[in-house]
């Protein structure tokens, strides 16, 4: 597990504001569809200003996923590059701390399975933000393992990962007790057991 060193009185102000805007953008998209409402009344239930909203998103549609505009991954994709344990341990472990730098908990599944009820779209827009995701860390895996672009080792990496992160993120939010990290290990370690018996 990657450490963090104790939130500062600024990381929590930003972590709060940002927490608002996702719970606001979520309530009136599932109230009112997101053609429905405009980035001044979201700002407006929250209590910022417009600029400030375009600090933390860089859409209403990523506000209420929850996908920071500026989420600085960049030391995870560092330690997962010098990572020396194996690929698929490195991968698990890079995917396992992006998903707890989110910091969506349960209590959100609920808001935003409404939104996504009310607003189809976001389904296409999420599933767009996966596969150029998907992209990047394949582009990952192959300077990590110093392969040549378009490897197809490094897809198929990226590829095995996604399909266990996305039943684990439906498990997570849809159960009460384990968290994220011993769910989608115990589905690896699933996967260990099917392809290396």
């Amino acid at each position: 597990m990657i450490d963090r060193a104790p939130e500062s009185l600024r990381e929590r102000r930003i972590a709060e504001t940002s927490r608002a805007l996702r719970v606001e953008a979520r309530r009136l998209t599932a109230a009112h569809g997101l053609s429905g409402f405009t980035i001044e009344e979201l700002c407006s239930e929250v209590g910022v200003s417009r600029r400030t909203f375009f600090n933390y998103f860089a859409s209403k549609e990523n506000a209420v996923l929850g996908l920071p505009l500026r989420a600085d991954t960049s030391d995870l994709d560092d330690a997962f590059l010098a990572s020396d344990v194996g690929l698929i341990e490195a991968l698990a472990e890079l995917h396992t701390a992006r998903w707890e730098r989110l910091d969506m908990t349960r209590a959100e599944a609920p808001a935003i399975t409404a939104a996504l009820d009310r607003e189809p779209g976001l389904v296409r827009h999420l599933l767009d933000l996966t596969a150029e995701a998907e992209r990047a860390d394949i582009a990952l895996i192959e300077r990590r393992q110093a392969w040549q672009t378009g490897d197809p080792r490094a897809a198929v990496a990226a590829h095995i990962l996604g399909a266990l992160i996305r039943p684990t993120v439906a498990e997570y939010i849809s159960t009460q007790g384990e968290d994220f990290r011993t769910l989608f290990l115990r589905r690896l370690e699933a996967a260990h057991r099917l392809f290396l018996p």
